[in-house]
This record gives structure tokens, C-alpha cells and sequence, in this order.
């Protein structure tokens, strides 16, 4: 059984990545569903946080049914990562997780993400702050290194736990490669091997099928799996790597019913959550993996990707359900 602190989470359980502007709680709420055993928030800018900012504040919602879940702040200034410890403690999360791995240039520049592993003695005292000013879990999530002359993940993960941290997810690339190129695991399994590190380690990247699941478990000993882009529009994900390390079985893929409907209620919670217009257009960049594989798609999908009405959205799905239910050998196995 693997616990972060009090929290069960199951044998090897399966975590959703924070994703910006993809893990909302519409599309946590799907995942969930689908068996994701804990799921983190979008990363939230601890700037925006104590300035109160409305994108940094809504962020923080989560709800009953999603639970466990983790709150995700980076930032790299002393002060205002406590102030948002703080501020996420008033949320009422399971966990509180640092976002020590976001390579993209706007947040790197700024010596948050994955830019403080450039200055790995910040990274520790930033973590024994933040751990001194929550009573919730601290988890990290991070990458092996800054680049590939720079990687020691098996000392900052020891370095880490020794300051309070209670699991740590670890990205197999540098902040370097970006995401190209494959995630090399051998590190990850490194820092699990360590005999000093008694934390959960759980393992992320490139995790697209139950078969490579299982191949990664098996092959690396890790405590669990993280599953990223392969999740969007494709929560269903969650149940067939389950039920494939179980018993081997492969699922049958969800048929067009349960795909729409699974889309469309997607759709409907975000224009709930985040209004009319947002909700569409955030909604976008999920209907390409949802209807993945259906022949003739694109006069559909440019529908749903270029309006702004709601119920021509909602209509063009209906046509989706009744013509590739009447023509199923359109869908591709």
C-alpha cells in the first residue's frame, strides 16, 4: 500500500500531472471517474496568489469528488511561497505539491519550475520554508536536472525528503531536452534504489498505453505512474492500464456513446467553471483526441473548434453520436 502520510493511495497507484490550462476540475472530474488515484491542480504562480489575481485564485477550486487531491504553487521568492502555502492550507487540499519542473521559458526565467534547478541549495531551503508553514503533506514534482551535465535527482530527492517533502514525482527528461526526446527512466529507478529514501517515488513521462504501464512497472520498481498528455481526451486511460496491470486484460476502446458523452460532459462543466466563452475555447484543445481515429472527422471537428455558440457546439456532438453510430466501420481499431 502506498501512503502519503495518512493518505492510501493503493499498491501502485495512478496520478493525473498537473497540466496548465488541461487539469481543471472539469477534466479531473472525467479522470477520476476513469480511476485516477490522485490528481494534482494546474500549477498556480504564487505571484498571483498573494496578489489575490482571479486565473491564480480559481485555480484553488476543488471539490469533494476529486479528493485526493494536491495543490500545485511554484514561484521562487522566499515570502511569497509561504504566504501561498499558507493561502492553499485555507483551501483544504490533501497535499501540498511544488512545481519544480515546468521548463517553459516565461517561468524558468524567472528561477521558478524547472529554473531552480540551476541553484539546487535554493531549492532545498525553498522546500524546508514551504514544509515549515503547512500542516498539509509537501510533495514535489521536478526533473532530473537542468540538462544532461547536471543531473544529481538521487541526491536532490534525498536532500528533499530530509527537509520534510513526503513523495516526490520526477519527470524523466532535463529542462533541456523540453519534451522531446525519450524520458529516461533509469534515473528515476535510481533515486527509488537509494537505500536512504524511504518516500514514494512516482515516475512520469512518455506513459501513452497499458502496455508500456506495465512494462515501466515491472522494468523500474517504482511506487507509481504519472500520467500527462496521454490523458487528454482520453481519460478512460486510468481504467485500462488498471485493469491490464491487474489481470492483462485490454479493454475494449469506448465506443462513440460513451466517447460523445464523455465529451460532452466535459464541455458542459467547463463552460460551468469557467464561463460561456472561456469554457469553449479552452474546451478546444480536447476534441482532437476525443473523436481520435474516426474517419471524416474534420468538417465535425472544425465545428467544434471554430464556434462560439454553445448549442451549435452541443449539436455538432449529437451529429457525431448519430452518424458514427450508424456508421461504425468508420472508426478506426
Amino acid at each position: 500500500m502506498v501512503r502519503i502520510r495518512d493518505i492510501e493511495l493503493g499498491d501502485h497507484p495512478l496520478l493525473l500531472a498537473p497540466m496548465e490550462d488541461v487539469s481543471d476540475p472539469p477534466f479531473r472530474v472525467a479522470c477520476k471517474e476513469y480511476g485516477a488515484d490522485l490528481m494534482y491542480t494546474e500549477f498556480i504562480s504564487s505571484e498571483g496568489l498573494i496578489r489575490d489575481a482571479d486565473k491564480s485564485v480559481q485555480k484553488l477550486d476543488i471539490y469533494e469528488e476529486e479528493r485526493p487531491i494536491g495543490i500545485q504553487i511554484f514561484g521562487s521568492e522566499y515570502e511569497s511561497m509561504k504566504r501561498s502555502a499558507e493561502i492553499v492550507e485555507n483551501s483544504n487540499p490533501d497535499i501540498l505539491d511544488i512545481n519544480y519542473g515546468c521548463p517553459v521559458k516565461k517561468v524558468v526565467c524567472k528561477s521558478a519550475g524547472a529554473g531552480i534547478l540551476k541553484d539546487i541549495p535554493k531549492m532545498v531551503k525553498l522546500t524546508e520554508t514551504i514544509v515549515k508553514s503547512t500542516s498539509l503533506p509537501v510533495t514535489v514534482k521536478t526533473r532530473l536536472g537542468w540538462d544532461d551535465n547536471s543531473i544529481h535527482i538521487v541526491e536532490v530527492a534525498e536532500m528533499l525528503q530530509d527537509v520534510g517533502i513526503e513523495a516526490i514525482s520526477i519527470h524523466g527528461r532535463t529542462r533541456k531536452q523540453m519534451y522531446k526526446g525519450k524520458a529516461d527512466w533509469s534515473w528515476i529507478a535510481k533515486v527509488k534504489e537509494n537505500p536512504r529514501l524511504h518516500i514514494p517515488v512516482f515516475g512520469n513521462g512518455d506513459i501513452d498505453s497499458p502496455h508500456k504501464a506495465l512494462e515501466y512497472k515491472n522494468r523500474y520498481g517504482l511506487d507509481g505512474l504519472m500520467i500527462g498528455r496521454a490523458s487528454i481526451g482520453n481519460p478512460w486511460i486510468f481504467k485500462e492500464i488498471k485493469q491490464f496491470l491487474l489481470d492483462g486484460t485490454i479493454l475494449e476502446p469506448p465506443g462513440v456513446e460513451e466517447r460523445v458523452d464523455v465529451c460532452q460532459k466535459h464541455f458542459e462543466r467547463s463552460l460551468q467553471w469557467k464561463g460561456e466563452r472561456l469554457g469553449i475555447l479552452e474546451m478546444r484543445r480536447h476534441y482532437g483526441n476525443y473523436f481520435k481515429g474516426f474517419r471524416n472527422i474534420k468538417p465535425y471537428r472544425m465545428r467544434l473548434v471554430t464556434s462560439l455558440d454553445p448549442h451549435e457546439i452541443l449539436d455538432t456532438l449529437a451529429e457525431i453520436k448519430r452518424h458514427y453510430c450508424t456508421f461504425p466501420e468508420l472508426i478506426r481499431a
